[in-house]
Order: C-alpha cells, then sequence, then structure tokens
C-alpha cells in the first residue's frame, strides 16, 4: 500500500495541456510586416530604428509614434523620431521631441547631442553648448560630442580650445575622417602647417575622395610657402590614398 501511496503508477501519463493557438499573420500587402503587430515599445522602436536605416523615415516616425503612446517616457523613441523627423525637414517636431526627451530622462545622453546638432544648424551656438558640455558630462566617451563641440568653437575663432575637442574626439575615434579635417582647419586658423598638413593627410587615409581634404591640404602647402606644390594638389585628380611618411603619422597621431 505505502508503494502506491508514494509512486504513481507507470501506466498513468499526465495529459498534456492544450497548445494555444498562434494569432493570424497580417497581411504583408496590407502593413509591410509579416509577423502580428508589436504590442510592446521594445519591439516596435526597434522596427522603427530599422525603417529609419533604410532611408524610410515616414514608416520609422510612426514606428516610434506608437512606441511614445505604449510608454509616453520613453526617451529612446523621442530621441529616435526627432532624429527621424530632422531627415524629413521637421526641425520644430525635432526640437520638441528632444526636449521631451530630456524631460522624461534627463540623464539620457543621446537626447542631448541630437538637440544640439540641431541648435548648432540654427545658429544658436551658446544653447548648443549647453547641451554639449551635459552629453560630455553624460558619456565622455561619445566622440561625436566633442567633435560637435570643436566645431563650434572653431566658428567662434576659439581655436586651441577647438584643437582640444578635436583631439579627444580622435583619442575615442580614431577612424573617423572628421575630426582630422576639422582639427586640421583649425591648425591652419593657428598658422601650424606642418601639423594641417598632417591632419589633412590622416583625414584622405581614411576618405581619399574628400574634395575639401584634398583643397585643404594644398592650401596648407601655398601658406607654408611651398606654392608648386599646393597648386599641383589641388588641381590633380584624387586617384589614391596617400602613402607618405606624413600620412601614415597623421593617421597615428591623436594629440595635436
Amino acid at each position: 500500500m505505502t508503494g502506491l501511496n508514494s509512486r504513481r503508477s507507470p501506466g498513468l501519463r499526465k495529459r498534456p495541456a492544450p497548445i494555444p493557438r498562434r494569432s493570424k499573420p497580417i497581411s504583408i500587402r496590407s502593413t509591410g510586416w509579416s509577423s502580428p503587430i508589436p504590442t510592446t515599445r521594445k519591439p516596435i522602436n526597434t522596427r522603427g530604428v530599422a525603417y529609419a536605416k533604410i532611408g524610410r523615415f515616414d514608416q520609422a516616425i510612426g514606428d516610434f509614434s506608437q512606441a511614445v503612446k505604449l510608454d509616453p517616457r520613453h526617451a529612446s523613441a523621442y530621441t529616435n523620431r526627432a532624429l527621424a523627423e530632422r531627415q524629413t525637414g521637421a526641425n520644430d517636431a525635432a526640437l520638441a521631441d528632444f526636449t521631451h526627451a530630456i524631460d522624461s530622462n534627463p540623464n539620457h545622453g543621446p537626447a542631448y547631442l541630437g538637440r544640439a546638432n540641431l541648435l548648432r544648424a540654427q545658429g544658436q551656438s551658446d544653447a548648443a553648448l549647453r547641451d554639449l558640455d551635459q552629453a560630455i558630462r553624460l558619456n565622455p566617451e561619445n566622440a561625436q560630442s566633442f567633435h560637435a563641440r570643436g566645431l563650434i568653437y572653431q566658428k567662434q575663432g576659439q581655436n586651441e580650445r577647438a584643437v582640444t575637442d578635436f583631439d579627444n574626439a580622435i583619442d575615442r575615434d580614431p577612424f573617423a575622417a572628421a575630426p582630422y579635417q576639422a582639427r586640421a582647419q583649425s591648425q591652419l586658423e593657428l598658422n601650424h602647417y606642418d601639423k594641417a598638413i598632417e591632419d589633412f593627410n590622416a583625414a584622405l587615409n581614411v576618405d581619399n575622395r574628400s574634395a575639401s581634404s584634398w583643397a585643404g591640404l594644398g592650401l596648407a602647402y601655398e601658406k607654408k610657402g611651398e606654392r608648386q606644390k599646393g597648386r599641383k594638389i589641388t588641381s590633380a585628380p584624387c586617384r589614391s590614398i596617400p602613402t607618405t611618411r606624413s600620412a601614415r603619422a597623421g593617421a597615428s597621431r591623436v594629440r595635436g
């Protein structure tokens, strides 16, 4: 009797639970999506990012809007929608969304960077600097924030401060051409022609099709006094990546 109470008979098995029916897929033709519409903000936001990456900004904005409805304090969705809105020229809506993101999460660094870039494009340098200072405080390893702040200092004629920020941008991302080119421009303004040549060469090692880098390199040689070489560079077609010693040094140099 104790055996019957302590062990289940091997012939008796528990009946398995019925398998739930899957929801019916929505037509691809009607929605562009072959599976059921997501009902949580994360997959919707992810799909919006995917749309934005292929240039389908209106659909991206629709997904980010849906994510915000599901979670009105979703800072990333506001920021992503703002970035997509900028691509469509809706700058007022983008500015409002960047601000909503910051209000939702004051520690959301990408919103400060995004708003700063928009404010800088609108000529509001002081407000942009405040946002970039905060973005750098929140994420001191973001190269884009240093680069953007350096561009503002450069425009204001504060080229030494600009060079310091470009140094920091290059230190964090040595494979981006833009900070090298920007630092070279500031070095030109400071009459540091050899450093400018080195930086333009470094930028061309990353992107040898940049007409502005080739023009800057030629100008730097002309200002240095090597006018014939400078004119030859500016008039030559961009065919190959420079392999000179200064180019290799420029690509590896971090500090100005």
